[in-house]
């Protein structure tokens, strides 16, 4: 009590708005907006989809895609070529992300992503598209230079990544003072833009070890961080193991497994691309989770229930477009969803990055549920599948209820006048409100 008394006597200062009239250009409030806007789309243009190429082929070589590469590569017999035996496919993957887990230390809690939620879900799907369609073809170099399908799978991906990266060096500048595609008008508007972030953030250019614990002590890092646990081993789990489910669980060959997870890939990136840009346009990413998880739920009751009574081909894969409409969509969302309920700068960097931590988890998990032994059926992986995203339709009730009692403790703290210092101002403050 004597705490919040504390707190209701101290004055809040919100963060200065920065125009161009402010440096004497004499521009109105309006004009000004208009060429930030404008400035902000020219970032969008140039800065964005290298980014999301960045990101896919990130997914391609080392993310939750570099194992659908062993997905793939699995049906063009890599298992067979190395000598793996039983469950040791499995193994493999869970071990790269106990690895991961342990080389992600406190730089990667601190980055902050550029349109964190949309672009990486998209590059997400879209690589898995772009990847059953390389591997497809290049299913066909079998025995090129006397080498199997599927190390050429391996050596033109990296091939791509490492050219693509050279590449970068001359297209990513360094800062908006020496981006090639900005005018010296654009220049002071993003100075501008700098300074209000700066002074958004209490004048900090480098976060600090007080915006991890603000992370790590709000329950909410933790309810999205569990969550994520669970709809990203649905995302590891079908990403990685498609191929394979589609060859020894519908029986498809080779070449089929190869092309028909590209429209399934596919269509999740379409319904990702829409789902993400109306829940930002009307700030509905609950809504967006409860309507998407569903479909998921459905998927996967689908592909279980077909061990029991064996359904055709079509039916199951149906099944997999089901999923793909809730896999990418939920994995994204949750992220975005805590990102935008995060202030300031530093404590949602922290949070997003205990959260991209955690996620690993599932990586370790899924390569585990989808065991080799259990195909065709694949009924612990798909009854696990299920069981996480019926956890995650739950788990996000859970978080609306604890946002909408903390909007009515702020309301009460409004209607008291309750203000908080500057440097103590966060998402807690009473004149954050959180988005639903």
């Amino acid at each position: 009590m004597e705490e919040k008394e504390h707190e209701s006597q101290i004055e809040y200062q919100k963060p200065t708005k920065f125009t161009l009239s402010d440096a004497g250009e004499g521009l109105s409030n309006e004009e000004y907006a208009k060429r930030e806007r404008a400035v902000v789309w020219k970032l969008d243009c140039f800065i964005a989809p290298v980014m999301m190429f960045l990101m896919l082929i990130s997914y391609l070589d080392h993310g939750n895609y570099f194992f659908s590469r062993i997905g793939f590569a699995a049906t063009q017999g890599l298992s067979t070529d190395i000598g793996l035996k039983r469950n040791q496919l499995n193994i493999c993957i869970s071990i790269f992300y106990i690895f991961y887990i342990i080389a992600e230390g406190f730089p990667s809690l601190a980055v902050t992503r550029l349109l964190l939620g949309f672009f990486e879900g998209l590059a997400s799907a879209l690589s898995g598209a772009f990847g059953g369609l390389l591997a497809y073809a290049i299913l066909y170099m079998d025995g090129v230079a006397r080498m199997k399908g599927w190390r050429w799978l391996y050596i033109i991906e990296g091939i791509i990544t490492l050219v693509f990266a050279g590449l970068c060096v001359f297209i990513v500048p360094k800062n908006f003072e020496t981006a090639y595609f900005l005018t010296e008008n654009d220049r002071v508007i993003m100075r501008h833009r700098a300074e209000a972030t700066a002074a958004y953030s209490g004048g900090q250019s480098h976060y600090k070890w007080k915006d991890v614990k603000m992370a790590a002590k709000d329950v909410k890092s933790w309810l999205h961080g569990s969550i994520q646990i669970c709809v990203v081993t649905i995302l590891y789990g079908f990403g990685t193991f498609l191929p394979i489910i589609l060859k020894d669980g519908f029986h498809y060959s080779i070449i089929q497994a190869q092309y028909l997870v590209i429209p399934v890939n596919l269509w999740g990136a379409i319904v990702y691309a829409i789902g993400a840009v109306l829940s930002d346009k009307y700030k509905a990413r609950f809504l967006s989770l409860i309507i998407s998880a569903p479909f998921g739920i459905v998927g996967y009751a689908i592909l279980v229930a077909n061990s029991r009574r064996r359904l055709s081909a079509g039916v199951q894969y149906f099944a997999t477009y089901l999923i793909s409409t809730a896999s990418y969509l939920c994995t994204g969302t949750n992220i975005a969803w805590l990102s935008s309920n995060c202030a300031p700068d530093g404590k949602r960097a922290a949070s997003v990055g205990i959260l991209l931590s955690l996620i690993n988890i599932g990586g370790v998990v899924a390569g585990q549920v989808y065991q080799t032994s259990s195909a065709p059926g694949f009924v612990l992986g798909h009854s696990w599948s299920l069981g996480c995203l019926v956890f995650a339709w739950c788990g996000w009730w859970v978080v609306l209820g604890l946002y909408k009692k903390r909007e009515r403790e702020k309301d009460r703290a409004l209607a008291e006048e309750v203000t908080i210092p500057q440097d103590e101002w966060s998402d807690r403050a009473p004149d954050f409100r959180y988005q639903f």
